[in-house]
């Protein structure tokens, strides 16, 4: 039968089920106990035992058998499913004043997909499945469209993520990974409210986009007459809190970035910036590492996880290491040694780089190199610090290392997860650094930014020594919940319409 003829035959019992005088569209259920509760309760119960303890309950049908006088089905609510036995004689008596014929009802009017409240008793079978002997049911909302056999995630990737709906039905470990989610997201923010810390929410429109490198996505406000950017990160309007006085501060949500689609990249994502007075990034470190591997232990009950068949170890401390010291580690390339451009670009290619001819200065080089030979092989917790100044244009100068800021990234499973800096001070210098982002915007770089002058006039006023540090909330969740996309981890993923797909390929 296709699904048009399925949908129309539903339509029918929805109609049948008005004619009866019953709602198929309900109001209000009350259910006393969810299911894992009931599992959890009685899981001790002997084999066609029941005890005789009323309890309501509610959930969608996941399977369902009829035998003549009974009935067997698989309710699945958000914690998990139970059973419910149904018996035609119990459910005849115990309904009569509302419907004379009610198990012939719940035979011939229910599907698989709808969803039903039930009154009854625990039992358990004696084939051993813990079960509500049910007394009443209604059905709550009818279901019209049936919910596929089979639903791996494996032949219709894009189906998975375009009706996430239909996934999380049948899927609980979909499920399950949001519901991490959210339990990660809230212990960050406990972490950071027990030290102090308080959220501030900062603009999403916002007239100059700033605080990173990244092509903005443009809107317009009729009102204002004015084009406007979506926030591309929550940066320089924290550090102006910081300016005002605030001492700890941080922003949990959305950023918008017109870039690529990977399994590592989605145009909207969720990041979380801190900013901290009279700090550096030697404080962010601990920070960082304070954060994650508290809310690996309150969500997953262990520091030693897995991610795509690879154990990681999330045990502090974690690895510090200069990029320098990294890219000579995996390519024998010394960039303190290099007198000149030419002769690290020399070296470079002799290395097996590509791309160099592209490269602009040294700094530039040895972070190429970096990217190119370094970051895939990073899988355990590594802080890589102090990065060239030429792509940090908000990081302080290193107190110590001439042509290097203090800042770090923190990588895991081969991608960056964080990133972190003492936070540049001086107006002039973040000024001249700005105007150098904007020449580069001028001369056709997308993902350069202009110059924020409000920013600078703050920054003129006097902000103390801060470190700052942004986490990306989908890798995070992505490394805590074993999720190989970002897709995965991002409850409804921006995707192509669907008649511009060839192929579930395309969405992977």
């Amino acid at each position: 039968m296709s699904e048009e003829d399925i949908r129309a035959t539903r339509l029918e019992k929805v109609e049948q089920l008005r004619q009866l005088g019953m709602n198929p569209y309900a109001y209000h259920w009350e259910s006393t106990h969810h299911a894992a509760e009931l599992q959890e309760k009685f899981a001790d119960l002997p084999s066609a035992e029941e005890v005789d303890l009323e309890v309501t309950v509610a959930g969608r049908v996941m399977a369902r058998r009829v035998f003549g006088k009974l009935a067997f089905f698989t309710l699945e609510d958000e914690t998990g499913t139970i059973q419910l036995y149904l018996e035609k004689n119990r459910i005849q008596e115990s309904m009569a004043d509302v419907d004379a014929d009610a198990f012939n009802h719940l035979k011939q009017l229910t599907d698989v997909g709808d969803i039903l409240g039930a009154k009854g008793t625990i039992k358990r079978t004696e084939k051993g499945e813990l079960s509500v002997f049910v007394k009443k049911y209604t059905i709550l909302t009818k279901s019209l469209l049936p919910l596929p056999d089979k639903w791996h995630g494996l032949t219709d990737v894009a189906k998975r993520y375009r009706q996430r709906y239909v996934d999380l039905i049948v899927n609980p470990e979909v499920r399950q990974t949001f519901r991490r989610r959210a339990l990660i997201t809230a212990g960050i923010r406990r972490y950071l409210e027990q030290r102090d810390f308080i959220e501030i929410e900062t603009p999403v429109l916002q007239g100059e986009a700033g605080g990173a490198d990244a092509r903005p996505f443009i809107t317009y406000h009729n009102t204002l007459e004015m084009e406007l950017y979506l926030r591309i990160a929550t940066e320089l309007h924290l550090k102006r809190l910081i300016v005002g006085g605030f001492e700890k501060v941080f922003e949990l949500g959305r950023i918008f970035r017109n870039e690529g689609i990977s399994t590592r990249h989605n145009p909207e994502f969720t990041t979380i910036e801190i900013y901290q007075a009279y700090a550096d990034y030697n404080d962010m470190m601990a920070l960082t590492e304070g954060i994650i591997t508290t809310v690996a232990q309150e969500v997953l009950g262990t520091l030693q996880i897995t991610y795509q068949g690879t154990p990681v170890d999330l045990t502090p401390p974690w690895r510090r290491v200069t990029m320098h010291d990294l890219v000579k580690e995996h390519t024998g390339l010394d960039f303190n040694s290099f007198q000149t451009l030419e002769e690290a670009k020399a070296a470079s290619k002799n290395a097996g780089l590509e791309g160099v001819e592209d490269c602009s200065s040294i700094g530039k080089l040895l972070n190429e190199a970096f990217e190119q030979k370094v970051e895939e092989n990073l899988i355990q917790p590594t802080f890589v610090i102090d990065y060239p100044v030429e792509i940090s244009p908000l990081a302080k100068p290193h107190r110590s290392k001439p042509g290097i800021v203090e800042r770090f990234e923190l990588f895991v499973v081969g991608r960056e997860t964080a990133n972190s800096f003492s936070e540049l001070t001086d107006p002039i210098d973040q000024r001249q650094r700005l105007e150098a982002q904007a020449a580069r915007k001028a001369a056709g770089d997308l993902e350069a930014q202009g110059v924020d002058e409000d920013f600078l006039t703050a920054l003129e006023y006097g902000m103390p020594p801060t470190g700052g540090l942004g986490i990306g909330i989908d890798r995070l969740v992505m490394l805590l919940t074993d999720c190989a996309s970002i897709r995965d981890a991002i409850a409804f993923p921006l995707l192509k319409p669907e008649k511009s797909e060839s192929s579930p390929e395309s969405a992977t």
